[in-house]
């Protein structure tokens, strides 16, 4: 029969909400992780490249590229 009754304060708030929700997501996309997170991720990935490189047999023949 009629509208659904709608509280101007509350529909304010939650817009609000959701911005500001935007902006944050947007932050955290541009400014990421620290720079000490970032570099340990670095290290661990280097680390477990050279080990398993260091374990690779140089007579492979799956890995012969002809």
């Amino acid at each position: 029969m009629g509208a659904d009754i709608v509280n101007l304060r509350q529909a304010r708030k939650q817009r609000n909400r959701r911005a500001r929700e935007v902006a944050a997501e947007e932050n955290r996309r541009l400014h990421g992780r620290p720079k000490a997170d970032r570099k340990l991720d670095e290290a661990l990935a280097d680390k477990a490249r050279k080990s398993l490189d260091g374990h690779r047999r140089e007579d492979d023949p799956s890995r012969s590229s002809t």
